[in-house]
């Protein structure tokens, strides 16, 4: 078979160009683009305004501000094109500046317009609300029902009682302090956690005192040391020690004893903490640059000009259980006797239980121990950290109050819980599962007028709560703010109040487990009693078999943090 020629020619295919001219007539078109466009255009409006102003000089200073605009964006795009660090602005000059602009007021956008009164983190915007209002004294109820999903996986509740008791007249208080502590501190069940000066302003320091002094409850230091602004207003201190040891320490870092006694001895500092790691980042350490060690910072911390201000990962005094024991009983003598307890947020479980054996080794208790959920923090952390690292408040809080319980010392050492605690409810449900008391740190940075900018980290605070930055900071304004936390304090324990009569009970630290049920799916609920089951009293002693403490109590040793493998 032969092949068959075909006699109709087929349709010749267009003409391409050379590749050579086509390049050069995309880069001639280029500028025409959608993406260069507005370069373009501003390059094209500027050097016409110049030209008419040229040719008729008298509107040359009608077109000069036009002329200084698209003259400016012009110099902008061109710089746009030639640096490096932004491919997008390459590709898009001037208006790839418009995505900037979007991504900064991001935040803002969602949290003004498009959040609903539940959505929201950390906190949503209707917590953050009844705190404002609550904290000027403004009407905080709630029309036409819950907007809760009360079907919905997750969702809690308190029990309320057929019988309700009358509402307690009492401030509820709860006393800290052991057998072998001097000077008890009668506390309220809500006091303002740890935040440090430096992270707080002076007048955010000053108004949280004295908003604690009116209100009768405590303010505690953080870490970064007793400051003039923390003393001028009188309100009750609790003084917290990190790594760092400012305050009390020597130039080369370490612990100084006898600075440490100086300032506990004083009337305002109440309790005496040690910090052993905090929500945001339990384990990490942080450096204040040298630059940012001003003279008032470098007097209160006790660092030096012109250096690194260092706080370690870990404490430099003490390495084992029993170490620390020994250095809390020497924190509770040299401040005369006064309540002597550390803060943490839990991590490897036999470490919290090695701890437990040194108390029993040693017959050194804490008065009083302060748990952080990793959903606390007011200041900055690594993403990892404060999304993924340490165990959240309220396991935290039931495994100490466990592990007290089952090595028989419950009774001489009181719990507090700090994590993401801002309305009563929250204090009620952290207080059933164990908790003697509650700390709050955001809830009461709102009633200062913190809007959750989320800025706290760049010293553009712009409510003046968390910045050094002092024409920032005048915008807040203390005798205001004074009231501001008062009120937010005792409108949270007037709600308490209700809460506790409406269950039938008398006071907070009634509450129990069996008050609470929590929705695990759309059909099932279990109470709280089954999902934080307790530990007899003296079960560690004894040898329990329960899952969540019997490897960690067999792998606990109190002459170390390792474990026994």
């Amino acid at each position: 078979m032969g092949i068959v020629a075909d006699d109709n020619k087929t349709q010749e295919a267009p003409k391409r160009l050379p590749l050579a001219e086509e390049g050069i007539l995309e880069t001639l078109l280029l500028p025409f683009s959608p993406r260069f466009i507005v370069l373009t255009i501003c390059a094209v409006v500027t050097a016409l305004l110049i030209g008419i102003g040229i040719v008729d000089r008298k509107i040359f200073d009608i077109l000069l501000v036009p002329i200084l605009i698209f003259g400016g964006l012009t110099l902008l795009g061109i710089r746009d094109l030639l640096q490096k660090s932004h491919a997008v602005l390459r590709n898009y000059p001037i208006s790839a500046h418009i995505r900037f602009l979007l991504e900064e007021i991001r935040p803002e956008m969602r949290q003004y317009f498009f959040e609903s009164e539940k959505d929201g983190m950390p906190f949503s915007r209707d917590t953050r609300a009844v705190v404002y209002q609550r904290a000027k004294m403004e009407l905080d109820k709630r029309p036409f029902g819950t907007q809760e999903d009360v079907y919905r996986e997750g969702y809690e509740w308190m029990h309320h009682s057929v019988s309700p008791k009358p509402h307690a007249k009492e401030k509820f208080r709860v006393v800290i302090g052991g057998p072998d502590c001097a000077k008890p501190y009668s506390a309220s069940v809500f006091n303002i956690s740890a935040m440090s000066f430096g992270a707080l302003s002076p007048n955010a320091v000053r108004a949280l005192n004295a908003g604690a002094k009116k209100g009768g409850f405590a303010h505690d230091t953080g870490e970064g040391g007793v400051s003039p602004y923390h003393r001028e207003m009188g309100g009750d201190i609790i003084w917290e020690i990190g790594s760092g040891y400012f305050g009390c320490r020597h130039l080369d870092g370490s612990f100084d004893p006898e600075a440490f006694a100086r300032v506990a001895s004083d009337d305002q500092i109440k309790m005496v903490e040690l910090k052993i790691s905090q929500g945001a980042k339990p384990g990490h350490g942080g450096v204040l640059p040298a630059a940012k060690v001003s003279e008032e910072i470098s007097k209160i911390r006790g660092v030096a000009m012109g250096e690194d201000c260092i706080s370690p990962a870990s404490h430099r005094v003490f390495s084992t259980p029993i170490g620390m024991m020994q250095f809390i009983a020497e924190m509770r003598r040299l401040s005369g006797g006064k309540p002597a307890g550390f803060k943490l947020c839990i991590g490897h479980p036999w470490e919290f239980l090695a701890i437990c054996k040194a108390m029993i080794e040693t017959g050194i208790y804490p008065d009083f121990i302060v748990v952080d959920g990793n959903e606390g923090g007011t200041g900055a952390a690594p993403l990892e950290f404060m999304d993924h690292l340490g165990m959240p408040m309220r396991e935290g809080v039931n495994f100490v109050h466990n592990a007290l319980v089952g090595i028989n010392a419950r009774d001489r050492i009181k719990i507090g819980a700090s994590g993401k605690i801002a309305t009563a409810f929250d204090m009620a449900r952290a207080m059933a599962i164990g908790a003697d008391w509650c700390n709050s740190a955001r809830g009461f940075m709102f009633s200062l007028g913190c809007i959750q900018s989320l800025s706290c980290h760049t010293d553009r605070c712009p409510t003046g709560v968390a910045t050094q930055d002092p024409t920032r900071a005048r915008a807040l304004y203390v005798p205001l703010k004074i009231d501001r936390v008062h009120n937010y304090h005792h409108a949270t324990l007037q709600s308490l109040t209700e809460l506790i009569a409406a269950a039938g009970l008398e006071h907070p630290q009634q509450l129990r487990p069996i008050h609470f049920s929590q929705r695990t799916s759309t059909t099932q609920v279990k109470s709280f009693a089954q999902l934080y089951p307790a530990l007899r009293p003296g079960e560690l002693l004894e040898g329990t078999e329960d899952p969540r403490f019997h490897d960690g109590w067999r792998m606990a040793r109190a002459e170390t943090f390792q474990p026994a493998l």
